[in-house]
């Protein structure tokens, strides 16, 4: 399994507290040892919990080698950081586990999402966080020409692929299957679609799916949705949202 280095400490702090055998190591920024880790502007100094809760869970903390001049990554204020952890990724799991049984009831309430083909690793990030402030069941991702889950997903995602389970599936349109087997309703997203979102019902158990930042959905992912909805603009000045900010809008509706 691959290892990832995260860089903000609430992406370190969810794998810490969720998956602790999967941290591998926290490599500590000289610039930090050689100071005082409490935050003397009296902001609550995360750092300092991951480290904390590194050495009461026997993590193993290591100096991070000083970066080439020119090169040094920037943290929080403007300060060098080079302070990361070392982790191995999470794990995707089954289609059949990221979905409700069939006819489980009440219980299979709630929203799942499924991107196809989203490659931009920052709206990737962004739309797990938002999943896991809102309660999100689940989330189904293509697994060719799409962004992987990188360091930089994680840590956009501050914490939010720890929370909601995900499952990478060579075949979309067998993913809608399973979902409709087990009664989920296919709600895409189009700039184009005459539905608009704030008439969609919530009073339904939907796979709400998001299309490519650029093509937006492919022909057969449309094809294969129940409903179709946009999210008309207020004038002609601005006519279309990045695919992050409609996920907030909708989720947010649907959760």
């Amino acid at each position: 399994m691959a290892t990832l280095n995260l860089k903000n400490p609430h992406s370190v702090l969810a794998v810490l507290k969720t998956r602790p055998k999967d941290v591998l190591e926290i490599r500590v920024s000289q610039a930090r040892e050689q100071r005082d880790l409490g935050d003397s502007t009296g902001k609550k100094d995360y750092w300092l919990e991951v480290l904390q809760l590194a050495k009461k869970l026997g993590i193993r903390t290591t100096t991070a080698p000083r970066p080439s001049k020119g090169l040094e990554p920037r943290g929080e204020e403007g300060r060098t950081s080079t302070t990361e952890a070392v982790v191995r990724e999470k794990a995707s799991v089954a289609i059949e586990q990221l979905l409700p049984p069939e006819a489980q009831g009440e219980s299979a309430s709630g929203l799942w999402l499924a991107f196809d083909q989203l490659q931009d690793p920052h709206n990737v990030g962004s739309i797990f966080r938002t999943a896991a402030f809102f309660g999100v069941r689940g989330i189904i991702m293509t697994q060719d020409r799409s962004a992987t889950l990188t360091s930089t997903v994680y840590d956009v995602a501050s914490g939010g692929v720890e929370s909601v389970p995900f499952s990478i599936v060579p075949n979309l349109q067998r993913a809608f299957e399973v979902s409709k087997e087990r009664g989920l309703w296919i709600l895409g997203t189009s700039e184009h679609a005459k539905q608009p979102w704030n008439q969609v019902s919530k009073d339904r158990n939907w796979l709400l799916v998001f299309g490519n930042e650029e093509k937006g959905m492919r022909r057969l992912t449309e094809e294969s949705c129940d409903v179709v909805c946009s999210i008309p603009p207020a004038s002609d000045a601005v006519t279309s949202l990045n695919v992050s900010v409609t996920a907030g809008i909708l989720i947010s509706k649907l959760a």
